[in-house]
């Protein structure tokens, strides 16, 4: 079965060492707590603010092995009063989970995104 799986976390800075180590922490644990390894992986998007223009997150995915995969980055809408400096992921991926079983994954400071979600 074919699942999305979210995830969001924020970066301290606008640099290139930041939203690497970001991006692929984020993934990482994406991955980890929901059982998946990277050949489950179909896509990926990632979104940033409009404020996080030192690197793309899709180069940083290709750092830990996802040279692979189809993926895809996009600026987020400048709302005001959003928090900034956020990087935000939509993963597809093949899983037997259920969709309640899944585990969406906000880090440092994101988890006012989506409180509603189980951790």
């Amino acid at each position: 079965m074919v699942r999305g799986l979210r995830g969001a976390s924020s970066c301290a800075i606008n640099s290139a060492e930041e939203i690497n180590e970001v991006t692929q922490e984020l993934l990482l644990a994406m991955l980890e707590r929901n059982g998946l390894r990277h050949d489950d992986v179909i896509s990926v998007l990632f979104t940033t603010t409009p404020d996080l223009t030192a690197s793309f997150p899709a180069a940083a995915a290709r750092g830990i092995g996802f040279g692979d995969v189809p993926l895809l980055c996009a600026s987020e809408i400048n709302v005001p009063g959003a928090m900034p400096l956020t990087v935000r992921v939509l993963l597809h991926a093949y899983t037997e989970r259920a969709r309640s079983e899944l585990r969406h994954v906000y880090l440092r400071n994101t988890s006012s995104l989506r409180d509603d979600l189980p951790a």
